[in-house]
């Protein structure tokens, strides 16, 4: 299969259009133009041909669209030793936020405490989007029934100069006060987070149903004002 070639059949010049908007760090030529649904679906069928291997191992890529695919057809390997493979051998190829969020393997679901090492790994990256991928499993992972005090811990000790970093680390926050708010209140009042990152945290739990009124109002008062 020429990947190119069927992406481009796919193409949306509108939809590529706001796609640049959403992500301005990438080459607007880099950007095809395909909607989700689509690459969702080439990429199973991608995952189950002959071709997979060579499509995976084929890095780096020129498109966006590219690196969605290989971004779900990892998210879509049921092995979890060859899906932590192909993901390490991916990761220092993703270059903006939306490939990062949207690569959720769900066999990491099942594996939660071999899973948890190699977060700590990637947090340690000096790579952006590792260090939010990181971030990420650590929100969609450690906040339910797995959850510990020492992952916020984790979290709050990160520093960056990267926006994309701390935006994940906001909503980290934010979804941790709406899940394990008790726990997580004491990061806010002891402001543990830059205050960027804090005062969006707070901005983006304030935005959540999942969150009380009374809560919100209270975490109102604990912005931090900036001069």
């Amino acid at each position: 299969m020429d990947v190119q070639a069927e992406l481009l059949k796919l193409q949306d010049k509108k939809y590529g259009q706001f796609q640049q908007k959403l992500l301005p760090a990438l080459a607007p030529d880099s950007i095809i133009g395909v909607r989700t649904p689509e690459l969702r679906q080439m990429a199973k069928g991608l995952l189950k041909s002959d071709e997979a291997a060579a499509f995976l191992t084929a890095l780096p890529h020129k498109f966006f669209e590219e690196n969605q695919l290989q971004a779900f057809m990892i998210a879509g390997i049921k092995d979890y030793d060859l899906c932590l493979r192909e993901l390490k051998a991916f990761l220092s190829y993703v270059d903006n936020w939306a490939t990062c969020d949207q690569m959720s393997p769900q066999v990491f679901k099942k594996h939660r405490g071999a899973l948890l090492p190699e977060i700590k790994t990637w947090l340690q990256s000096p790579h952006t989007y590792t260090k939010r991928f990181a971030i990420k499993m650590l929100m969609d992972h450690f906040l339910d029934e797995d959850f510990d005090l020492s992952y916020l811990e984790l979290v709050a000790a990160v520093r960056s100069e990267e926006y994309y970093v701390n935006m994940m680390i906001a909503w980290y926050f934010a979804t941790a006060l709406a899940k394990q708010y008790e726990a997580a209140l004491p990061f806010i009042e002891k402001k543990r987070l830059a205050v960027w990152t804090h005062n969006k945290a707070i901005q983006k739990a304030r935005e959540s149903y999942r969150v009380s009124v009374a809560a919100k109002a209270y975490l109102q008062q604990l912005k931090i004002k900036q001069g």
